[in-house]
């Protein structure tokens, strides 16, 4: 009982002294020795060796005291011995075993023509002492782990990927004393199934299942993706199923210091959960597009705007001009230019785009040869509330923009637009709308090339719903939803925006492009899966409340027009529609007429404009559905 209480204060309280490691050590050099002796003769020391024998083994005992003293292998903190803890050893037994070949050296070619130590016993007593030594270390901090965190207390976790990635990671979680955790299995694709890594079994992906049925399983943790993106959904859903806490490493360059850490391991985030594959580009149009240009980005700091500057380098254009009117965003996206990105050359601008006056003041003297016009407000329901608004900015900012590519002679403009530009049934959509046809109006007007990208809801956007599911999580209590039955196109943003470059690249000047955004995701959908990710239960520790459609909100979001149809591209994922076409005089005076009603602030007056311009603008749950009737 004595024994055991003083067992559990070492390991429990750590307080093992550096003379009882020391004293630990040259006993297991004294075992090893004598066991060395014993091995070579069969257990049967001959009888000359008996009166030397004590003389050596106290030289030996020296030499390893000195050589411990020198190295202080006794400092290292024994409950957190790691692999280079291990090779520290076997330098050390190494150094003093060097030291007797060298004096059985000088005692053979200088003295009496005799080893003091046969050579055969001193390579059987380096393995022995490496290996004891070693294995001690490894014992204790089994059991320091063991008393301190027990097996049934720790929480299982399953790593996807069993080569070295899975391994550091294993590693890692395991030298986390904090994590309380222990890897169970590893899953791999292969030749590597049946196999053990560190003690570990590896699976099959089909046994994911089985195990968290018979396992708790507290985390799974990606490693690498799955080269087969179904196969990746089909894990998550599982994951999901079982509760279980989604985790993946960083890139191995983003490490601390080359190693990995547990802080660096996050959380799957949504984006992660996009139920198609990723968007990846080949043979891409943009190299040498970009390169030497002048390149105008309007709504610079805004999502898009910003993804559009931190791709766009990767080009080495010859200036960026970052415009946009929201002050802090712009100086917080210059610093991460110039100092993360170590872009020097660009030129932040303040401003408004419906400023005439400022925009050609920037477009005169800077000269651009390439414009991203990603400057709007967005927001249904306010857009709703403020046409006026929508009118200033989304028509009469791209008109000013527009017309002052052709004046300056810009090579491209292209204009990020919207799916709920299609068959508007809000504001929002049809100042978008209204901005497209007339930009494609003005195609063949001048040499500007003007090219319009259409698109969803992006992931994580500023405003959209993801962030706003997340900050509802965070808070707890209720998350909103405006119908059961709501869906929505989504993409990433950096894949948005690698669309929006390739598009602008491969443009000739009148194009519509679409992207391929797959399958509309539900957004009820969405959020049950963000409340799972976050380790709640739906009905326990958090609702989801259904608020009704919001002003201008419609069910779903379309691509295409009724009246349109598209043409394919070099790549699948793009494709052009083909739209109506339009008088450019016509849609020039009905503009001008919309843009000085706009001044009035009459939102009937406006919106009936508008709808005049767009036949099949509908309002939707909008006090502007009596102008339709």
């Amino acid at each position: 009982m004595i024994l055991e209480k003083v067992v559990y204060r070492v390991f429990k309280k750590q307080i093992i002294p550096r003379w009882i490691i020391f004293l630990i050590d040259i006993g297991i050099c004294l075992f090893s020795i004598l066991l060395a002796y014993l091995l070579r003769f069969n257990f049967s020391i001959p009888v000359e060796y008996h009166s030397s024998l004590p003389y050596i083994v106290i030289y030996v005992l020296v030499v390893r005291a000195i050589s411990f003293g020198f190295f202080r292998t006794y400092a290292g903190i024994i409950y957190y011995t790691t692999v280079k803890d291990v090779e520290r050893i076997m330098l050390v037994i190494f150094f003093g075993t060097s030291v007797f070949f060298l004096v059985n050296l000088v005692s053979f070619f200088f003295i009496d023509g005799k080893r003091l130590i046969p050579t055969s016993i001193l390579i059987i007593d380096y393995f022995i002492a490496v290996f004891v030594m070693s294995s001690s270390r490894l014992l204790a901090k089994n059991i320091y782990k063991e008393i301190k965190f027990p097996s049934n207390h720790k929480a299982n976790v399953i790593i996807y990927g069993a080569g070295n990635l899975g391994s550091i990671t294993k590693q890692t979680i395991e030298q986390d004393t904090g994590l309380h955790s222990r890897v169970v299995a590893f899953i791999e694709e292969g030749r590597r199934i049946g196999n053990t890594l560190e003690g570990v079994s590896i699976h099959s992906p089909k046994d994911v299942e089985v195990l968290m049925g018979k396992i708790n399983i507290s985390k799974f943790i990606f490693t690498k993706n799955p080269q087969d993106k179904e196969l990746q959904y089909e894990l998550i859903d599982i994951c999901l199923k079982y509760n279980v806490q989604m985790l993946t490493i960083p890139p191995v360059e983003k490490w601390m210091n080359g190693e990995l850490s547990m802080n660096q391991i996050r959380q799957f985030r949504i984006e992660d959960l996009l139920g198609r594959p990723t968007i990846n580009l080949v043979n891409s149009k943009r190299d040498g597009e970009y390169r030497n240009q002048c390149v105008l980005i309007t709504g610079a700091a805004g999502s898009i705007g910003s993804e559009i500057v931190r791709q766009i380098i990767r080009y080495r254009p010859k200036q960026l001009l970052l415009l946009d009117q929201a002050e802090s965003p712009l100086y917080f996206l210059e610093l991460e230019v110039s100092e993360k990105l170590n872009f020097k050359n660009i030129i932040p601008v303040l401003g408004d785009v419906s400023n005439e006056q400022k925009m050609n003041s920037i477009i005169s003297r800077y000269k651009p040869q390439v414009i991203f016009h990603a400057a709007a407000y967005k927001h249904v329901p306010v857009l709703e509330g403020t046409p006026s608004e929508a009118v200033r900015v989304n028509i009469y900012g791209t008109k000013i923009l527009a017309e002052l590519a052709i004046k300056y002679r810009v090579e491209k403009f292209v204009m990020i637009s919207t799916d709920k530009a299609v068959n508007p049934t809000n504001v929002m959509g049809a100042s978008k709308r209204i901005a497209e046809i007339y930009t494609q109006s003005l195609n063949k007007k001048g040499g500007t090339k003007f090219i319009t990208t259409r698109f969803g809801n992006v992931l994580g956007s500023n405003g959209s719903v993801i962030p706003r599911f997340r900050e509802q999580i965070k808070t707890g209590g209720v998350v909103t939803v405006t119908h059961p039955e709501v869906t929505r196109y989504f993409m990433t943003i950096p894949e948005a925006v690698e669309l929006v470059l390739e598009a602008g690249a491969m443009g000739k000047g009148g194009e519509i492009f679409l992207f391929d955004m797959g399958k509309s995701v539900k957004i009820v959908d969405l959020a049950k899966k963000m409340i799972k990710l976050s380790g709640l239960t739906l009905g326990a520790d958090i609702q989801i409340k259904f608020t009704g459609l919001r002003p201008g909100e419609k069910l779903y979001e379309e691509l295409l027009n009724n009246q349109e149809n598209t043409l394919p591209t070099y790549h699948p994922k793009i494709m052009i529609a083909k739209v109506k076409k339009y008088d450019p005089e016509t849609i020039q005076n009905q503009v001008d007429e919309l843009i000085r009603i706009g001044n009035d602030e009459d939102p009937f007056i406006i919106v009936g404009k508008m709808k005049q311009i767009v036949p099949e603008y509908k309002s939707m749950n909008s006090i502007f559905e009596k102008i339709d009737k």
